[in-house]
């Protein structure tokens, strides 16, 4: 029977601890992803606060915490800040390529040094190139990788890759990683601006960042995108103000 809203069926994960915010217990609810309709419900689910991750489909639901918001830059309102512009030049000499969703050990060794410099001790980090090719290749709608190269360089090194889905209102980015050695290129918010500029190009208006912690260090870069729209719940995408400005 194909998936529609009607027979989806919902899980809900067990507690486990909080990635984000320190002494938190998170939980998802779930759905599986598959069928002819697998990219409606994708870009439904997407709509209301969803995020994949292979061929499931989740968002928190944790009983005394909502801190995990999704959020989306309005790409089509976006204007680069100075800190966004310096960023822009530093990797002037970096070219994106879009390519099939197919794992590569060449991606896979740069994912592997990536997590180990950048999240050690995370679950992750014993994800073998098996893992990656599913974390890569499994996915039931419409995925792209995006790879990141040095051209000045003679062998035009992978600095970093994204997997990202499309969708009809713009990208959803899934995962993104980069060369550790090159933090000072910003190569994460790189990626960002790069996929600005792809939607933009396509006349869609939209990139989705996934979810936001408002009081976690590590997803404060996100809040530097303006315009961005917050989901609400049942009130939907809302623009995002800075309370602090």
């Amino acid at each position: 029977m194909d998936q529609s809203p009607e027979n989806t069926q919902f899980f809900l994960t067990s507690e486990t601890p909080c990635p984000y915010l320190e002494g938190r217990q998170e939980r998802k609810l779930f759905t599986h992803l598959g069928g002819r309709r697998a990219q409606l419900m994708h870009h439904l689910l997407s709509d209301h606060g969803f995020r994949r991750s292979q061929n499931l489909i989740y968002r928190p639901a944790c009983a005394h915490c909502a801190a995990c918001r999704s959020v989306r830059i309005v790409a089509s309102e976006f204007s680069p800040s100075q800190r966004h512009r310096r960023i822009l030049s530093k990797n002037k000499d970096v070219t994106s390529f879009q390519v099939e969703p197919r794992a590569t050990l060449e991606q896979y060794d740069l994912f592997y040094a990536y997590l180990t410099a950048r999240h050690e001790g995370g679950g992750m980090t014993q994800m073998s190139l098996t893992d990656y090719e599913y974390m890569v290749e499994d996915t039931p709608v419409d995925t792209i990788v995006i790879e990141y190269r040095l051209t000045a360089e003679p062998d035009e090194p992978l600095v970093g890759v994204a997997l990202s889905d499309t969708m009809p209102d713009g990208l959803s980015m899934v995962y993104s990683f980069f060369d550790p050695a090159l933090t000072n290129r910003g190569l994460g918010n790189f990626m960002i601006l790069d996929h600005i500029t792809r939607v933009t190009d396509c006349n869609r208006p939209y990139v989705y960042l996934g979810y936001w912690v408002k009081d976690s260090p590590k997803m404060a870069y996100k809040a530097t995108y303006r315009p961005l729209q917050v989901q609400e719940g049942t009130l939907g995408w809302r623009a995002w103000r800075n309370d602090a400005e």
